[in-house]
């Protein structure tokens, strides 16, 4: 079963995405499950992993509304407020819906650089581990050494990296993303989504040549079976349609074994969040 761990829904509006700047214009407008569904259906990929992209219980509770109607959906990333006194209530709430998978925070928009490490915050995610919960870490490359502390402190919660951090592609990959991509990944209980990562290059004018020096630097620190396919669908639309993205991804399999292209396709998704 091919999964596609990363994905957005959206009804459209200036007030909300604001983030879609005129750059972006490709995609300030409503998508939907139907729309998704006609994309995956012609590369084979059955399941995706629909992950929050407002801060607001509203959009979690949508998300499994959608979940309910659309079977193509088999996890929910929400966001819940951590670092909230009600976060347990909340928590117990979305827990209760089979479909809801985990728990993600926009840590890369947060000005304050020792985010990570307030105690409210790191109380919350605790109440996420002790529901057998996933975390989605959501930081840019430069955030990677207080995400490692962070990971530290929470010995037993799964973690999933997106975006393999966000790194400007631009050239060789940065040593210091090189490092602290290899730090992370000694914490065993660690995944990472290869994904957003096109939008990462400067006008979004990726190939394959320019890339595949990232992914091979996901795949010697995480492996296969910690590694996974996500789209970004439909951020990844204003630097590519979504079949290009995933022939690359492709690509780069080709030298694995078919069990091990079965993991990054699919198979460590769905172990990472228990679909």
């Amino acid at each position: 079963m091919k999964i596609d761990a990363h994905q957005h829904f959206w009804h459209y509006s200036t007030e909300e995405y604001g983030w879609i700047d005129d750059g972006m214009r490709a995609i300030r407008r409503d998508f939907l499950p139907t729309d998704l569904e006609a994309t995956l259906r012609p590369v084979g990929v059955t399941g995706v992993v629909s992950v929050q992209a407002r801060q607001t219980l509203e959009e979690t509770r949508w998300l499994l509304a959608l979940a309910e109607k659309h079977s193509i959906i088999k996890g929910v990333v929400g966001w819940l407020p951590l670092a909230s006194p009600s976060v347990a209530e909340a928590l117990d709430e979305f827990s209760a819906c089979p479909v809801f998978k985990g728990v993600r925070h926009v840590v890369q928009g947060e000005p304050d650089p020792a985010f990570l490490g307030r105690a409210l915050f790191n109380a919350g995610l605790r109440e996420v581990t002790a529901r057998g919960l996933v975390y989605d870490l959501l930081i840019l490359a430069r955030q990677l050494p207080t995400a490692v502390a962070f990971v530290d402190r929470h010995p037993k919660q799964v973690f999933v990296l997106d975006h393999i951090a966000k790194p400007v592609v631009q050239g060789s990959p940065d040593p210091a993303w090189v490092w602290n991509i290899n730090n992370l990944a000694r914490r065993e209980n660690v995944y990472c989504k290869f994904s957003g990562v096109i939008t990462e290059v400067p006008g979004w004018q990726w190939t394959p040549e320019r890339l595949r020096p990232y992914f091979d630097v996901v795949m010697d620190a995480f492996g296969p079976k910690r590694l996974m396919f996500g789209s970004d669908w439909p951020v990844c639309l204003v630097a590519s349609d979504y079949a290009r993205w995933f022939g690359f991804v492709e690509q780069c399999t080709s030298g694995l074994s078919n069990g091990e292209r079965d993991r990054l396709l699919g198979g460590t998704a769905a172990e990472a969040y228990k679909l």
